[in-house]
């Protein structure tokens, strides 16, 4: 599954010392008089970065890392950390196909949230998630109950400063993903392959952008439905999906909220009359509507939005529910955005 909503409510590179520490982050070096390494110390380590009030320390890269979230889990294999991984969990749909036959050799721990036991049963030296809800009682345990066990506990700055308890003030961006990416290529001691995946991103990023630009798609309207088929959570102006629509010039029609998934209403929606719908297809089964097939049939049945533009028209972007989420996948929504967009005019 991707972000939990309870069912009643609901990126600086690390290529030398001067970057690191402006990113939050220290790698220890040899004095000014001495010769070369040792040759069991691997260059940019020791490693300390502070994420989410965290201060995480690593001598070398880790060897037994449990990832859980599916987006942190994805970012970690494009970065060829799979040998080094020993648990995967929470997962919202199958993994990216690319990645499909390595992830299969790599413990599934849990398809949802774990019991810490289940964690620390696979030793782990790093532990690393996508989601606040997981660094917490209800999903695994606290960031700070694995510190007490000297286990480094990953969490993107942007979960906890912008996505949840907005200090910042402003919304995501790709630069914050790709500073997540970043950040897991040093702990991983990888940070050239962390700049390469970046560089990938934004070159797809950029020619999403102008498919949709060369479509004339600039301020068409959009609607997100996350999940829920009674009070239907939608994409606020904060998170990924925000990112994908600027991205295409694209309006999203609940743009002005300052939450990541608000819920709102089937008349407002049908009152704004969007001209694309796109619909997480979540394999979870936890909520109503969490499916593709479960909201398409809603739309066509609900007198309110049945007699919408986008539903006569069938005008659906079906994408899986972690490409809703804040991670590599956000490109994939986006270029499905510009794709749709293009397609119906």
């Amino acid at each position: 599954m991707g972000r939990t909503i309870p069912p009643a409510i609901r990126i600086g590179t690390v290529i030398c010392c001067c970057a690191l520490i402006a990113a939050g982050c220290s790698s220890g070096s040899a004095g000014a008089g001495s010769s070369s390494a040792p040759a069991s110390v691997q260059a940019g380590f020791p490693l300390t970065m502070t994420r989410c009030g965290q201060e995480l320390h690593f001598d070398a890269p880790p060897q037994r890392a449990v990832t859980i979230n599916q987006a942190s889990t994805e970012i970690q294999l494009a970065l060829g950390a799979g040998p080094q991984m020993v648990g995967t969990a929470a997962w919202s749909d199958q993994v990216l196909d690319e990645y499909a036959d390595e992830n299969s050799s790599i413990e599934q721990l849990a398809m949802n949230y774990p019991s810490l036991e289940t964690v620390l049963d696979k030793n782990p030296d790093l532990v690393t998630a996508a989601f606040e809800y997981t660094f917490t009682d209800e999903g695994v345990a606290p960031q700070s109950k694995f510190a007490e066990l000297g286990i480094p506990a990953y969490l993107p700055e942007y979960e906890c400063t912008i996505v949840n308890n907005n200090t910042t003030g402003r919304r995501l961006t790709m630069d914050d993903i790709h500073q997540e990416i970043r950040d897991l290529a040093a702990i991983h001691g990888v940070p050239e392959r962390g700049d390469e995946l970046v560089g990938e991103l934004r070159a797809r990023m950029d020619a999403a952008a102008r498919t949709a630009s060369d479509a004339g798609s600039r301020g068409r309207t959009v609607f997100y439905w996350y999940s829920s088929d009674e009070v239907p959570y939608s994409a606020g102006g904060i998170g990924a999906p925000q990112i994908a629509a600027d991205t295409v010039g694209a309006t999203n029609i609940y743009a002005d909220s300052d939450e990541e998934w608000p819920q709102v209403n089937w008349e407002d929606v049908a009152a704004k009359n969007p001209d694309v719908l796109v619909l997480g297809d979540l394999k979870r089964a936890m909520q109503s509507g969490d499916t593709a097939d479960d909201k398409i049939a809603h739309l066509e049945s609900n007198p309110v939005t049945a007699q919408m533009d986008a539903v006569r028209n069938r005008r659906y972007v079906i994408v899986p529910g972690s490409s809703l989420d804040p991670s590599m996948r956000t490109v994939d929504l986006a270029e499905a955005l510009a794709g749709a967009l293009a397609e119906s005019g």
